[in-house]
């Protein structure tokens, strides 16, 4: 095994040395030229010519294996290789189309290229050599489509060009692993548009999905669970997760190691359990202690998509509070993850603070945990990040409803930042800042700083919003600064 290991780095090392020489010696531009079809070229005559279309496969097979450099990528693509295969493409001979889908493939990995392929007009073909029965063209448009669909013109094109029907099509090869992970990498993809979401809806694909999600090599699992995570913004596609036993898959793949894999299947139980009936289903089959075990992981990305899907279990579950206090330290290992440096564990902790603190025995436990000294200096430390500091607000707000919690808030310097939260942009931040000022404000001394840093100016203009939670807490939180002014006025006058 040790000389096999050997063996192969050996060769490897003789490989990119090939590529590199080849670069240094000019190679690259030769080849790309080499695609080169002259503007006037009878292409009827150029299909029937072999010697022809063998050298212009040999010459895109050459460039497929020399585009696993990086450097070799910027050469190819300054050569004009995109403009070349756009043409080449147009041609479809399968010889041909082989090893050019394979390069783009290949190259679809650079932001760079994947713009220049969609602004070339390739995803048209990308979307219809999907319909091929040759399974290895078929493979590196899936994977080319996978790269490339990481903006939304591309998800877009790709749904246009009718690409999603065969898409879901080619998940009943199962036994081709090579494309199947291609297919269902451009399928979690493409799915990020919700409107592609509706397509793949209404050809049930979530049903053709859910067996995927076991028995499967691990880069499969990865790409189903995350096109299920995407597909479940559509509660329809909730729905025909939870009848085809989707639900009971995700939650035995929380058992893994691979960091991407519980990452994706974290993502997708939060987003099942939006709706009741799955929020039950998962907390049954024992998701919900699972997912708080990822807590304990050492990667803030599993740790954050963890802490996100425990929310809406939390939310949508009856019994919720009773299902976290049956969790041994679990609330201690929370209030500790509070801590931590990373910003969507923060995010996403502060979030589930919120939602535990409902309960008010959690929110007890969590006070005697220190919830309160750790969130009023997050409020402080993070008061320039829009996207932690809405999380900390809403969390301070929550944690407002016990014991002396609000008069501690005050004591340690939480209003003054939280007046300055409502001069933000961001209709989250201003809100939840607007809310956790409300219950401040139920403690005297707290709305005497409100009003010594002009809260009121700002939450004037929020009695006027749309949104009618917002419209009380700001008004609530006028009347009671009010109410302490005009007390304190009657108590000097009576003097």
């Amino acid at each position: 095994a040790v000389v096999s290991t050997q063996s192969k780095q050996w060769y490897q090392r003789r490989v990119r040395g090939a590529r590199r020489l080849v670069r240094k010696d000019g190679g690259i531009s030769k080849f790309v030229s080499l695609l080169n079809i002259p503007a006037n070229t009878n292409i009827e005559v150029l299909k029937e010519d072999t010697q022809a279309v063998e050298l212009l496969r040999c010459a895109a097979l050459g460039l497929c294996s020399l585009s696993k450099s990086k450097k070799n990528k910027r050469k190819m693509k300054s050569s004009g290789l995109i403009q070349h295969l756009s043409k080449l493409i147009t041609l479809e001979v399968e010889t041909i189309l082989v090893p050019v889908v394979a390069t783009l493939s290949e190259c679809s990995v650079d932001p760079e290229y994947r713009a220049a392929i969609c602004e070339g007009g390739i995803i048209q073909y990308l979307s219809k050599f999907l319909e091929s029965e040759n399974q290895e063209l078929v493979s590196h448009c899936a994977k080319a489509i996978f790269h490339c669909a990481e903006d939304d013109l591309t998800r877009t094109l790709i749904r246009q060009h009718s690409g999603l029907e065969p898409l879901v099509r080619l998940i009943k090869f199962t036994e081709n692993v090579s494309m199947l992970d291609g297919v269902t990498g451009a399928i979690w993809k493409v799915a990020i548009d919700k409107e592609n979401c509706k397509v793949f809806k209404d050809l049930k694909l979530c049903e053709s999905l859910v067996p995927l999600l076991h028995s499967q090599p691990e880069e499969v699992m990865i790409n189903v669970a995350g096109s299920i995570a995407e597909c479940a913004k559509i509660p329809e596609n909730i729905e025909q997760i939870r009848k085809a036993g989707g639900l009971t898959h995700l939650v035995n793949l929380l058992s893994g190691t691979n960091p991407t894999l519980l990452i994706n299947v974290a993502h997708a139980l939060g987003k099942c359990a939006t709706e009741p009936d799955s929020a039950t289903i998962i907390d049954k089959y024992d998701g919900v202690r699972l997912l708080w075990s990822l807590l304990k992981s050492p990667n803030p990305q599993v740790q954050s998509s963890a802490a996100w899907a425990i929310c809406p279990c939390i939310d949508n579950n009856k019994d919720a509070g009773e299902m976290v206090r049956s969790l041994v330290g679990g609330l201690e290992l929370i209030v500790s993850l509070l801590k931590s440096d990373n910003r969507e564990v923060l995010a996403s902790i502060c979030s589930a603070v919120a939602n535990i603190a409902k309960d008010e025995q959690n929110l007890a436990v969590l006070t005697d945990h220190g919830v309160v000294p750790i969130l009023s200096k997050l409020v402080v430390a993070h008061a320039n990040d829009e996207y932690v500091k809405g999380h900390i607000a809403d969390a301070i707000g929550r944690c407002c409803i016990w014991g002396n919690n609000r008069k501690e808030f005050g004591s340690r310097g939480v209003v003054k930042p939280l007046v300055r939260y409502l001069k933000s942009k961001d209709t989250f931040v201003y809100k939840a800042a607007a809310m956790a000022l409300f219950h401040l404000s139920l403690e005297p001394e707290n709305c005497v700083v409100m009003h010594e840093n002009h809260a009121k100016q700002w939450l004037v203009n929020m009695v006027g919003d749309d949104d009618w939670i917002l419209q009380e807490a700001a008004a609530g939180c006028i009347a009671n600064i009010r109410h302490l002014a005009l007390a304190n006025d009657i108590s000097k006058s009576g003097r």
